[in-house]
């Protein structure tokens, strides 16, 4: 039942809840209220850390969707947060579109866009699969360089601030709020199709799809929507990161980026919405904290500016590597682990 000794559910609905007692309600809701307060208590440097977190996260949870729950392995998510972006930018700036109309259009333009590449890999598995998304992350950024009369090229695009009548979200501290609304509403669709019978299909696909399929399971369908779903999301995160930077460039979705959100799902720990949450905040404060370390060396040693990217990609490999040989189910293993002791107390000893 996975509830705390001398705690029982006694209906079905309670069985299925996500939240099942009191205390993780009010866990809940002291969360998103020390959430809503971040605004009030960090600067402007330390806001847009967490708002491109934040970002990352909704997009992360497109490929933990896609590789996580299904299978089917991505190694051009990156480009996918781009169709969102630029999508979203153009409505807004060239077709005169609002800000939170924009934004879903992105999901489902990305999603469509990931709807065509799944439509080419369909009956790929493994390595040829990863060529499939490979070759689609190379050629759909080749359109957005080379279109330059739509997308601006290798200079980019603006993505103005959204507004809501009179007010203009164009600070850290008030787009923030945006992004935070967007990122609990995208983990609750995220979470309760992991938990449907879409979500079991798609662990079924992914465990064994020949299986799956004498069990009634369209492979097709359930694959399309896969893509569709997971491209939806980073079109999503796309878009909401695009208009918090104000500026797109192409440079932000390189074949790099995608290894990022593939590296989010592993270090975090594979078939699990938790798992992009850890993920994501690991590798940030890794990422952070390295750039602190390095800047701090820079007074003494002036080159060591200049080594944060290839010792961070160094550092990022080895910590996959590391995950994968001592803890490949992540860290939302290791948060299950410290949740079972809880709910076996006192007799986790």
């Amino acid at each position: 039942m996975h509830l705390p000794c001398r705690t029982f559910n006694e209906t079905y609905e309670q069985d299925m809840a996500v939240f099942r007692t009191r205390l993780q309600w009010v866990l809940l809701a002291v969360g998103i209220a020390l959430g809503l307060c971040v605004p009030l208590v960090t600067g402007t440097y330390m806001l847009t850390i967490v708002i491109t977190a934040m970002t990352i996260i909704i997009a992360a949870l497109g490929i933990q969707l896609l590789t996580g729950y299904c299978g089917q392995i991505s190694v051009g998510h990156s480009v996918f947060v781009a169709v969102g972006a630029y999508a979203s930018a153009l409505l807004v700036s060239q077709a005169g579109l609002s800000f939170w109309i924009a934004v879903p259009l992105a999901g489902i333009v990305a999603g469509l866009i990931g709807l065509i590449v799944g439509l080419t890999s369909i009956r790929l598995k493994g390595f040829y699969l990863i060529m499939s998304t490979l070759a689609a992350q190379f050629i759909i950024m080749y359109v957005i360089i080379h279109w330059t009369s739509v997308t601006g090229g290798s200079f980019g695009m603006a993505a103005p601030a959204p507004k809501l009548g009179a007010i203009e979200f164009a600070t850290p501290s008030s787009y923030f709020y945006i992004v935070f609304v967007a990122l609990l509403m995208a983990t609750y669709v995220a979470k309760n199709i992991a938990r449907t019978s879409v979500g079991r299909a798609f662990v079924a696909v992914r465990d064994n799809d020949l299986a799956a399929e004498v069990m009634g399971v369209n492979l097709t369908a359930y694959k399309l929507l896969a893509f569709f779903i997971g491209c939806a999301f980073a079109g999503l995160g796309g878009a909401l990161a695009a208009h918090g930077r104000g500026v797109i460039t192409p440079d932000s979705y390189t074949l790099i980026q995608s290894f990022w959100y593939l590296g989010y799902i592993i270090i975090g720990g594979l078939g699990t919405i938790t798992g992009v949450f850890f993920g994501v905040i690991f590798v940030s404060i890794l990422n952070n904290g390295l750039s602190a370390i390095l800047a701090s060396l820079s007074t003494v040693f002036p080159g060591a500016g200049s080594l944060l990217a290839p010792l961070m990609l160094f550092i990022f490999g080895l910590v996959i590597v590391l995950f994968l040989t001592f803890e490949p189910r992540g860290l939302a293993h290791r948060w299950a682990i410290f949740k079972a002791y809880y709910r076996l107390w006192p007799f986790s000893h």
